[in-house]
């Protein structure tokens, strides 16, 4: 950008009234870091960028610094945020504020910082890009909203908590009105929301959001589960994207639609009409149900991107809605791949492995890889799933504990190639010290079951 246009966008932005810029990014596990900087300021951080501490990629949600190869073992180095103005944006509940994605560079060498997700998901579409494609993401997120209650061990109830509430709207599930409020202030934030209502559980909701090109598709929801839990601050409740948060309701899923499309825009995953190719029976081109195998293929290793703590793994099991099977199905919801009914334009996979408490910009990347090993390999798929898909004689279980996830990432070379060798050593060393950590850790379940009668 020249400094005209710089200057012009400071220009226009005090105009409208904002006098600071928030620089957001992803850390490793998807919360946002950042750095508020005076509008001022902002032509010097353009090329620049602003400091920080390279260790923040690796901070716990507890704050500890976790000795990931290349933080503290090299002094706590510095990374280098450097503002993405195509992601400018107004925050519509923070006046006078308006907010920038940044993109991670390594301040000595002025490259990319390997780790970066942004920079991970961008890789993983510019392999796609070499075989003539774009990858278009529809993401989908569930999150439970709480309010406080000092009665509850963890000082928090489930908003508005009822049995039967699936899928209504207005006040029965919401009484106030949480989702209307949502989607008005969301809408002035431009992430493409599209609509929402309450979800299965008490106290959960759902909100949908548009179909874009990969990388757009996952700042979207980055911004989106910010968003969330900000607005719930604002409102003296708590949003969590947790995967499973209580024992006796399911969890919150990140399901992701997913199709490609050529240099033309057409959607490559539709058959072509009278073409004998492999999947016209389904109406799907062969390109499709390669792209299915892929994901098949690499379904272990993704878990640990799609799935990424402890926690997630108890979400799955027999009718938890969650799934836990390695198969694909025609529109078949107990499909861990499932393929909607539309088909020619809307033609697509929907992946709904995840959960959602995954980092969505390392989550997209991890199945756009997966659709292109797919591709390049042609790699074939197994029969659809038949019928009501938790019965584990029909398909192979996937890994059921995160320490299971990750070694099936790490033995996946070929998943790992198109990802990058620094990110996955980095991500592999943080996810294994919260293994161990979690492992030296005695939960209240122990205590209740073991103190009193042991």
């Amino acid at each position: 950008m020249s400094a005209e246009s710089v200057e012009r966008t400071v220009e226009r932005l005090s105009e409208q009234g904002i006098d600071i810029v928030r620089v957001g990014y992803p850390d490793l596990i998807g919360t946002e870091r950042g750095k508020d900087v005076l509008l001022e300021r902002l032509p010097d951080i353009l090329h620049g960028g602003v400091a920080f501490c390279q260790a923040v990629y690796y901070t716990s949600p507890q704050g500890d610094t976790v000795p990931v190869p290349g933080g503290l073992d090299r002094g706590l180095p510095d990374v280098s945020i450097r503002p993405d103005l195509s992601t400018l944006t107004e925050l519509p509940w923070e006046p006078g504020v308006a907010h920038v994605l940044g993109d991670a560079y390594d301040p000595e060498t002025g490259h990319p910082f390997l780790e970066s997700p942004r920079g991970v998901l961008r890789a993983a579409a510019t392999r796609l890009a070499d075989l003539g494609l774009t990858a278009i993401a529809g993401p989908e997120l569930e999150y439970y909203l709480l309010e406080p209650d000092p009665a509850a061990p963890t000082g928090w109830k489930r908003y508005d908590d009822a049995l039967g509430n699936v899928y209504v709207t207005g006040r029965k599930g919401d009484r106030g009105s949480h989702v209307l409020r949502t989607l008005r202030t969301l809408r002035k934030l431009d992430i493409g929301v599209t609509m929402g209502n309450h979800e299965f559980s008490g106290g959960q909701f759902e909100i949908n959001l548009h179909h874009s090109d990969a990388l757009n598709a996952a700042d979207r929801a980055f911004r989106f589960k910010n968003a969330i839990k900000e607005l719930a601050r604002h409102d003296g409740l708590m949003a969590t994207f947790m995967a499973k948060p209580f024992d006796d309701e399911g969890g919150s899923g990140f399901h992701v639609h997913l199709s490609c499309v050529d240099a033309t825009g057409r959607n490559i995953f539709a058959a072509t009409p009278g073409a004998d190719e492999e999947g016209a029976a389904y109406g799907l081109s062969a390109t499709a149900m390669h792209a299915i195998g892929g994901v098949l293929a690499h379904a272990p290793a993704l878990a640990a991107l799609l799935n990424p703590t402890i926690n997630s793994y108890k979400r799955f099991g027999p009718d938890t809605l969650a799934p836990w099977l390695n198969d694909w199905g025609l529109d078949n919801r107990s499909a861990m791949l499932r393929i909607p009914p539309e088909r020619g334009p809307g033609s697509r996979l929907e992946v709904r492995l995840g959960d959602a408490s995954a980092n969505p910009y390392l989550g997209i990347a991890g199945l756009l890889a997966a659709v292109y090993l797919g591709i390049r390999d042609r790699i074939r798929p197994p029969a659809p799933l038949e019928g009501y898909g938790y019965d584990a004689a029909k398909a192979p279980v996937l890994p059921m504990t995160l320490p299971a996830a990750l070694d099936a990432f790490e033995a996946d070379a070929e998943l790992i190639e198109v990802l990058g060798k620094e990110f996955a050593a980095a991500y592999l060393a943080y996810k294994r010290d919260e293994v161990q950590r979690f492992s030296r850790t005695v939960t209240d379940w122990e205590f209740r079951e073991y103190a009193y009668h042991l």
